[in-house]
């Protein structure tokens, strides 16, 4: 029995860094990850998306490798997502269960496929998370235009708000393309059908396209409170004219009364 486990230790990893660093044989490496095979049916995957996924470590070791890496993380998380993945070996034919997979083979193209699927499944959950965040924010807001007919921000504080959360949207939405199948799928029969069993194991389309309408949602608000922060700017722009003229209106009333 293996044992995957995967772990979004930060949001993002500076994979080209670490690549200069890290000595360990190389099996794939491209600008986005790294993966590396570090014994005997032992393998690392690191994703610059912040991931980094085991097969057969042990604790300490998992622990010494976070060590390791932390240098090269960007915004290291204090609460770890995780998930726990277990591979049967040398079965009769390849099965799928709910929270463990049994393969007739350990080929180390599977393994990278189920490591690889495993490791967005917590990316999901880690983009989900601050997807939520977002839109319970942005509820608030909405909810006190709706109670007070006015959002209840200052000039400063709307531009500091749109900024934060276009940041974070970015963030999300910079990395979920990172969910297309692999190319190795494209060429080899059973590891496309492998690929497919595995996204519906783990429901990642769906869970995909919840936070796509999530951040969908959270732009069209934003696009709201930009209209209206430009609105309330016209405004007060408005109001300014004004009393420039009336100013300029009472200085010749004035200059008229004392001639």
């Amino acid at each position: 029995m293996l044992k995957v486990l995967a772990f979004q230790i930060a949001d993002g990893i500076d994979i080209k860094a670490f690549k200069t660093v890290f000595t360990a044989e190389i099996y794939y490496a491209d600008s986005e990850e790294l993966f590396y095979n570090t014994g005997t049916e032992k393998l690392i995957y690191v994703f610059k998306y912040g991931i980094v996924c085991f097969l057969n470590y042990s604790e300490v070791e998992m622990t010494a490798f976070i060590q390791v890496i932390s240098p090269y993380c960007k915004t290291l998380l204090g609460e770890k997502l995780s998930e726990e993945f277990d591979i049967e070996t040398n079965a009769p034919k390849n099965k799928l269960g709910y929270n463990k997979i049994e393969i007739t083979t350990a080929d180390i193209e599977v393994l990278r496929l189920i490591m690889l699927n495993v490791s967005q499944s917590v990316a999901l959950d880690h983009f989900n998370h601050q997807t939520n965040i977002l839109l319970e924010e942005t509820n608030y807001h909405t909810q006190i235009l709706e109670k007070k007919g006015k959002l209840d921000l200052s000039g400063i504080n709307l531009k500091k708000y749109i900024g934060r959360t276009l940041n974070i949207k970015n963030r999300i939405a910079e990395n979920l393309y990172i969910f297309d199948s692999p190319e190795e799928t494209w060429e080899d029969e059973n590891l496309n059908k492998l690929d497919i069993g595995l996204k519906k194991t783990f429901d990642l389309q769906a869970r995909f396209r919840t936070i796509q309408e999530g951040l969908q949602i959270v732009k069209e608000n934003l696009e709201l409170f930009k209209d209206l922060l430009q609105y309330r700017n016209s405004v007060v722009l408005e109001w300014i004219i004004i009393i420039l003229i009336l100013v300029e209106v009472v200085n010749l009333l004035i200059e008229k009364l004392f001639q």
